[in-house]
């Protein structure tokens, strides 16, 4: 702001296409039965950021076929593989849906499922659950062992998903538009009407997201 350049400009106009391409999109929420289940989809993209290096965080989580957590956030330490990265975003996943399970808990919702965490990170995924893997992540022993002690406890499952299928790719990569719009059309709906004066809100939430300029 205190100096702003052609650049700057250039980005803000795209988030204002952006904006009004987006603007009949809405979430809507359904009704569900107490079998509903909590599920996370998360990615990354490794070292998307030109000046830092940093990775991309994005994740959805899903109660039933509701969208009702999302996130796009530049990590904060440089990951030294693709993996790490993945697994960071999984993690980020994995803690946000502990928070919802106890928001859910203390509103008299019953999981009756395991958590399903899905990536698309083959060697992420057998991290999660292989303990062999230990000696290859000193590095983000944190995270390693807070996944590993929710699938060992039993609350939550890492499963692998196909790139083709990962919603998560939505907050965590630039994407083409066709990509693009068939990634939103798994999240969000056209605004109707009927759906205005019902259960349909527009798609204007928080979300961390962050722009890079490069110099």
């Amino acid at each position: 702001m205190s100096a702003p350049r052609t650049p700057h400009l250039v980005a803000t106009k795209q988030i204002l296409r952006y904006i009004k391409g987006t603007i009949d999109l809405s979430l809507s929420f359904t009704p569900q039965t107490t079998a509903a289940r909590l599920s996370a989809y998360s990615d990354a993209d490794w070292a998307g950021c030109p000046n830092s290096r940093r990775s991309t965080t994005g994740y959805v989580i899903t109660l039933g076929t509701n969208l009702i957590s999302w996130c796009s956030k530049k990590q904060p330490t440089v990951s030294r593989s693709s993996t790490e990265s993945e697994y960071r975003a999984l993690s980020h996943a994995c803690a946000k849906t502990n928070l919802l399970c106890s928001l859910l808990h203390e509103l008299g919702v019953r999981l009756q499922f395991l958590v399903q965490l899905f990536c698309d990170n083959l060697s992420t995924a057998y991290m999660a659950a292989n303990p062999v893997f230990h000696a290859r992540t000193h590095h983000i022993e944190l995270d390693y062992h807070f996944v590993r002690e929710k699938v060992a406890l039993g609350s939550h499952q890492v499963c692998f998903i196909p790139s083709v299928d990962q919603p998560a790719d939505l907050f965590a990569k630039a994407l083409h538009k066709p990509r693009h719009k068939l990634m939103s059309s798994k999240l969000v709906h056209p605004v109707t009407p009927n759906l205005r004066e019902g259960g349909c809100f527009p798609f204007l939430a928080y979300t961390e997201v962050n722009f890079t300029i490069a110099s």
